[in-house]
């Protein structure tokens, strides 16, 4: 699907702000609200737009650890892989899970509220999947940058 600049501009706006009115987005990008609506659910449809969520505060919900897991599996084979995969998508805790070149196969994020949570997680899931060679965890000591919105190609829509 070819995006063209106003395209571009409901993305950016609506990762800015996916609450606004159709009316408002549609101002902004500087369309009527029909055609705007129109582009919106053509991105909806071709996929571009995959949800809308809201982003919460972990801390204030309790939720203070982040831990960056990478994990070695025995094997690479795809049957190996599929169950891994399987069973971190069964976690709430994984917020993240990326199949990875190098040393590792899996770096994983998780948010959980503790250490003691931690230690339970990983003692009762990774490290009973079968098929799980190594394991190394890192504590998160700061977050120096998250961003939630996606960039965009710079030559979209020229």
């Amino acid at each position: 699907m070819k995006l063209d600049q106003i395209d571009h501009n409901i993305l950016r706006h609506l990762q800015e702000d996916a609450r606004m009115t159709n009316a408002d987005l549609a101002e902004k990008v500087g369309l009527s609200p029909t055609p705007c609506l129109r582009r919106l659910r053509r991105l909806e449809s071709e996929g571009i737009i995959k949800g809308y969520h809201a982003e919460l505060n972990r801390e204030a919900l309790g939720v203070n650890v982040t831990v960056i897991i990478l994990v070695k599996l025995e094997k690479e084979d795809d049957q190996t892989l599929r169950e891994f995969e399987a069973q971190i998508r069964k976690r709430p805790e994984v917020m993240e899970c990326y199949l990875v070149t190098g040393k590792f196969d899996y770096f994983i994020r998780v948010v959980i509220p503790s250490l003691s949570a931690y230690e339970v997680f990983l003692s009762e899931t990774i490290l009973r999947m079968p098929k799980v060679a190594t394991v190394e965890s890192s504590f998160t000591l700061r977050e120096v940058e998250r961003k939630v919105v996606m960039p965009l190609p710079p030559n979209a829509g020229r």
